[in-house]
């Protein structure tokens, strides 16, 4: 499975789709839970979800440009990959900490695919 592919591109974009179901299923459930009697607390979850819905785009959206990126053993799939991680992080700067992982491997994890595509030609 890891053969001509980079195993650090791989774990980023494990690490990041394991983060974005966690952050769909938790951000769906905030919105949800919601009673309509309290609209003060309806509004204040609804604003959150808000907030955060172009975080939780960009990291659903890299992490699986990351698994393409990997399975194709595209360089360019996982270097996007990792800047929208990057993206991902800015955008909602009191999660980033759960990025940086995947972040940082993203980046090796195109470095290493770029050799390994640069050996193999």
């Amino acid at each position: 499975m890891f053969q001509s592919r980079s195993k650090a591109a791989f774990l980023a974009a494990v690490l990041a789709s394991a983060y974005a179901v966690y952050s769909v299923v938790y951000w769906s459930g905030v919105a949800g839970e919601v009673d309509s009697a309290d609209s003060a607390e309806a509004f204040g979850a609804g604003l959150a979800t808000f907030l955060v819905l172009p975080h939780v785009i960009f990291t659903v959206v890299a992490a699986l440009l990351g698994l393409i990126g990997f399975f194709t053993r595209s360089a360019g799939l996982i270097l996007t990959s990792a800047i929208l991680y990057s993206v991902a992080a800015v955008l909602f700067i009191v999660y980033a900490a759960f990025l940086v992982p995947s972040i940082i491997l993203g980046f090796v994890g195109w470095a290493n695919q770029k050799k390994i595509k640069s050996a193999e030609s």
